[in-house]
């Protein structure tokens, strides 16, 4: 729109053109020290992992999970053994079978209850 912008963007400025030649930039890269460890490698944080508890259920599962987690069988597993035989599969028990926080196993007890099918029988069924 504006003509006398467009000619003052593509003019050139010798004196910038002449400054610009003086700037002189040189890069290095920093000096790489490798040391020959005979195909020793750095430790890389790996995070640890234990075989899954998988019990019958073992095909439908993953088979290792990180330490301080649990799978999805393994938490339904360790749920209904918790309600079938809460005094055998105490909290504590868990935390140390499954390589869980005992405050995490506490919260999962008590906030996640698995469900019970129930079937009636065929006279019931009538009735209802």
């Amino acid at each position: 729109e504006h003509p006398e912008i467009q000619e003052e963007i593509y003019r050139k400025d010798n004196r910038l053109l002449t400054l610009l030649k003086d700037v002189y930039v040189e890069s290095r890269d920093p000096p790489v020290w490798v040391k020959d460890g005979g195909g020793e490698h750095l430790p890389c944080k790996q995070e640890e992992k234990r075989l899954t508890k998988l019990g019958h259920l073992g095909d439908l599962d993953v088979k290792k999970v990180p330490k301080g987690k649990i799978s999805i069988v393994e938490a339904l597993t360790l749920l209904n053994n918790h309600k079938l035989h809460p005094q055998i599969w105490t909290a504590e028990k868990i935390a140390v079978e499954y390589s869980l926080e005992l405050k995490e196993v506490n919260s999962l007890l008590e906030f996640f209850i698995p469900f019970t099918v129930q079937e009636f029988p065929k006279e019931t069924k009538k009735a209802i």
